[in-house]
């Protein structure tokens, strides 16, 4: 090896489309045709031509992916999952396909909603809870997902909720993949208590619990019509940042009641859902740097009536990310499904659909220094689509392009082997 050249782990060499997604890319997506990479450690070292590349880069033949028929691009960075839940709510889902009235689901025996599965899920074990979201994981990494943020939110009680955090961070130490823990205590409120009751827990209690165990970095409420008012939502996360968990927002979904108005004033990590949100605070957001997570699962799952539009919030400089919003009401673990979706249903190119899911997404949890693109000094976070353009993505329906996933230097998904998910020792709780 030359002395003044970087020995390199891994390279993937001549790749058909190498998409950097870098922040200055004029096409959004830093699209080069023959392009390599090089990978030392956790990090990428070089990005470039195959002559920038060697004149920098030192590397052992056995250690080269050839990407001459591949797509290679960040791993996607979902920005908005309530990833550990218990039970299912498929039989509402499937029933309210030609039945949605309330009333007559209650009359079939049939529980629906948020509070269906705070039932579901105080009564499951720790145990069963991990191993029903390590599983969804599974797919997510199967699929291209390299980081994953994680609400709690279905328990409603100080102790079920410190459960929720606590799982994701067995989630995190058992699988390749990198989850960002959010608190979302303000979720809803238990049927048996007043909210202000609640609230009050949240302020004095529950809050201060999450913070002092280290079990979350962020804290969300849902600010819509019959959840939590603005003003509720301002004095919870205010509490939460004074307790060193940045605030982030569920609003303007269902309503338009001020809640993206205080994202933007409390430049808020994120302000996520936005369909009622008024163009004038789509202004104010871009101009405070409060990204959008736009959910198109949900929009499409519950069939709504005021779908998100995306043009406005572009046209007025917003910084987008998208999220697959896994959840009961919206079992999508794909966020190549959310792409489809993201174009097709709310007229997003594939480029902006993939520099939100991506680069955005990134933004959306704050990690924009370290991933979201490949970039010398990031981590080499990256997945190769079996693919002749990154197009095909939003295409090709049903169809999971991924060949391999890398995270963090390592290769952990390879679908050219038989055992296609390769696993960490302790996968285990």
């Amino acid at each position: 090896m030359e002395d003044n050249k970087i020995k390199a782990d891994l390279v993937i060499s001549n790749c058909r489309e190498l998409l950097t997604c870098k922040k200055e890319a004029e096409d959004l997506i830093g699209k080069m045709e023959h392009g390599w990479i090089a990978i030392e450690g956790e990090k990428i070292v070089a990005v470039g031509t195959k002559k920038e590349i060697e004149s920098i880069v030192d590397y052992d033949e056995d250690c080269v992916i050839d990407g001459s028929e591949k797509i290679v691009l960040p791993g996607f960075v979902d920005c908005h999952t309530h990833l550990v839940f218990g039970g299912s709510r498929v039989k509402e889902y499937a029933v309210r396909m030609t039945i949605n009235d309330l009333e007559t689901l209650k009359k079939m025996g049939i529980k629906t909603g948020i509070m269906a599965t705070v039932d579901i899920t105080r009564d499951m074990t720790e145990q069963v809870l991990f191993h029903d979201a390590q599983e969804r994981l599974k797919h997510m990494m199967s699929a291209g997902t390299t980081t994953v943020e994680s609400k709690s939110g279905y328990g409603l009680t100080t102790s079920s909720e410190i459960k929720m955090l606590k799982i994701n961070q067995k989630l995190n130490d058992s699988l390749p993949i990198d989850i960002v823990s959010t608190f979302l205590g303000a979720h809803g409120w238990p049927e048996d208590i007043r909210k202000d009751k609640y609230i009050h827990m949240l302020l004095w209690e529950m809050i201060p619990w999450v913070a002092e165990l280290g079990l979350a970095q962020f804290c969300d409420v849902w600010c819509d019509d019959g959840h939590y008012t603005a003003k509720e939502s301002r004095k919870i996360l205010q509490v939460a940042r004074e307790a060193g968990l940045e605030p982030k927002i569920h609003t303007d979904a269902y309503s338009y009641i001020g809640g993206s108005d205080l994202a933007s004033e409390m430049r808020m990590v994120s302000a996520d859902h936005l369909n009622y949100t008024p163009r004038s605070v789509m202004a104010k957001l871009a101009k405070s740097k409060v990204p959008g997570v736009l959910l198109p699962g949900t929009d499409f799952a519950v069939k709504h009536a005021k779908p998100f539009n995306p043009r406005p919030m572009m046209e007025e400089g917003m910084i987008l990310g998208l999220g697959t919003n896994c959840c009961p009401g919206c079992f999508s673990v794909s966020m190549q499904f959310t792409m489809m979706l993201a174009c097709r249903q709310h007229g997003m190119s594939t480029a902006e659909a993939l520099r939100a899911a991506t680069l955005g997404g990134a933004m959306a949890l704050n990690l924009q220094e370290d991933r979201g693109s490949l970039e010398i000094g990031k981590l080499a976070d990256i997945q190769l689509w079996n693919a002749s353009t990154y197009e095909d993505v939003i295409y090709k329906f049903g169809v999971n392009l991924v060949d391999k996933v890398i995270k963090r230097g390592k290769i952990v998904i390879d679908h050219n082997i038989e055992e296609s998910f390769i696993p960490l020792e302790n996968e285990g709780v």
